[in-house]
């Protein structure tokens, strides 16, 4: 017998096999031990839950939740009706109910992830990301940052190239760790924050909220662009593009040396507003809220060029949550592949239905000339590559008759619930209409209006 097959004939001896079979049973064990390891279809119980509540007939005007309440002796949960709609089927309809067109909530959204239901399902098990932090030891999951940028780049909304990303509890969160990240240290004055009228008023609540001796909120932009050319204190300014009341593209007033400018780009996607270039500015804020419509995950990110600010950030944002929920990324993170492997698929959807519903109010407010809305001016957009129609989130309106001085308490009367312009320091003659709610409270706010022009 040669050398070789004597090796081969120890190498396969039953002997040999003994501490190998010993060490795979060994291991065998502990992992049925410690529990890594799981009979197949242990996710279906998990399924079964989720589809059972998802088949609960809510007669179109409400949903049932997994989360939801649970009053019967069936326990299920019991349906959570849309404005104006109760029952416990939502089957009941409250004519004299006022339209609420209040509030930002995206649900516009719904139908298009109640039609990719299976795509965008995530299932969170009892051991899923128990740490504080990822394997890095980082409060980011690489994967999302990746899928951030990809889409970036797929949409053509905002350079990425070279740039730092930070997660945040959603843009709220972000707005004043940007503010805090550009403002200087024991400055002998504290950094003036402004913003162009109209503008969101989150950003003077915040910083006045906070208080901090770095920074102050001081009004209106245009009033200080003289000023910002020579003067040696630090400004911020917010720029909203596109602009939350009034959908225009927005671009920064102050010019200087010592400025800074936040840029909330929250509606810059495609079913908001045409995209005619990809947004190049030194701090830039996003939200899940606006891209998907997934509000309640509470999910932003900022694009970063400095990293001294990308620092000072981060370390905002470990101080105050220690980053944010790892449930929050996992799901952003399946939501981001079904628009990415959909291609145009969530944008062209948004945009149709932004477009129908802004045509449809556009036409029945020029019915009257009691009421005037936003122009908005029409681009060039490169993701759909072609001028396209405006379809913004919200209809700014302005009350035109003279009597007509509180136009908030004007749609009130009417029964139509919208948002004080003066909270956007425009005044009283103008009031914000939310047009990104579900389509009952779209149907019912455009009843209600063409009870108020025609009255």
């Amino acid at each position: 017998m040669s050398k070789i097959e004597n090796t081969r004939k120890n190498h396969y001896h039953p002997r040999c096999l003994v501490p190998s079979i010993i060490l795979i049973l060994i291991f065998i064990y502990k992992c049925e031990g410690d529990g890594s390891t799981y009979p197949a279809g242990w996710t279906r119980r998990a399924a079964k839950e989720a589809e059972a509540v998802a088949a609960i007939s809510c007669s179109g005007h409400g949903r049932a939740f997994l989360d939801g309440l649970i009053l019967d002796q069936r326990q299920s949960p019991i349906c959570e009706c849309n404005s104006c709609y109760g029952g416990l089927d939502c089957s009941q309809f409250f004519p004299n109910c006022s339209a609420n067109a209040d509030s930002g909530d995206p649900l516009f959204l719904e139908p298009f992830w109640m039609q990719h239901a299976a795509s965008s399902a995530v299932v969170v098990a009892g051991w899923h990301r128990m740490s504080y932090s990822f394997g890095d030891q980082t409060y980011i999951s690489q994967e999302l940052e990746k899928h951030i940028r990809k889409l970036h780049d797929a949409v053509g909304n905002a350079v990425t190239q070279g740039r730092y990303i930070i997660f945040g509890a959603g843009s709220t969160q972000l707005l004043n760790a940007a503010v805090h990240a550009l403002s200087p240290n024991n400055a002998s004055s504290p950094a003036k924050v402004v913003a162009s009228i109209p503008f969101y008023p989150v950003y003077q609540e915040q910083t006045d909220f906070f208080r901090s001796v770095d920074y102050r909120f001081q009004g209106d932009a245009s009033l200080w662009k003289n000023y910002s050319e020579t003067s040696t204190d630090r400004m911020i300014e917010f720029v909203t593009s596109p602009n939350n009341p009034d959908g225009q593209l927005n671009e920064a007033v102050l010019q200087g040396q010592n400025v800074k400018a936040i840029y909330d780009l929250a509606y810059y996607w495609p079913h908001f507003t045409a995209i005619p270039a990809p947004a190049d500015e030194d701090v830039m804020i996003f939200t899940l809220s606006k891209l998907t419509g997934h509000a309640g995950s509470r999910f932003g990110w900022a694009v970063l060029k400095d990293e001294a600010i990308y620092q000072r950030m981060q370390s905002y944002l470990t101080l105050n949550t220690m980053g944010v929920s790892r449930e929050s990324q996992l799901r952003t993170l399946q939501l981001l592949k079904v628009v990415l492997q959909g291609g145009k698929d969530m944008f062209e959807f948004g945009h149709e239905t932004m477009k129908k519903r802004w045509e449809i109010l556009n036409n029945t407010i020029s019915m009257s000339k009691r009421f005037s809305l936003q122009k908005i001016e029409s681009h060039y957009c490169t993701f759909f590559q072609k001028v396209r129609e405006a379809s913004p989130a919200y209809a700014w309106v302005k009350c035109e008759r003279e009597k007509d001085k509180d136009c908030y308490a004007v749609f009130q009367a009417g029964n139509i619930t919208g948002r004080r312009g003066s909270l956007y320091f425009a005044g009283d003659r103008y009031v914000r209409l939310s047009l990104i709610r579900s389509q009952d409270d779209f149907d019912l706010l455009l009843h209600k209006l063409n009870q108020l022009v025609y009255d």
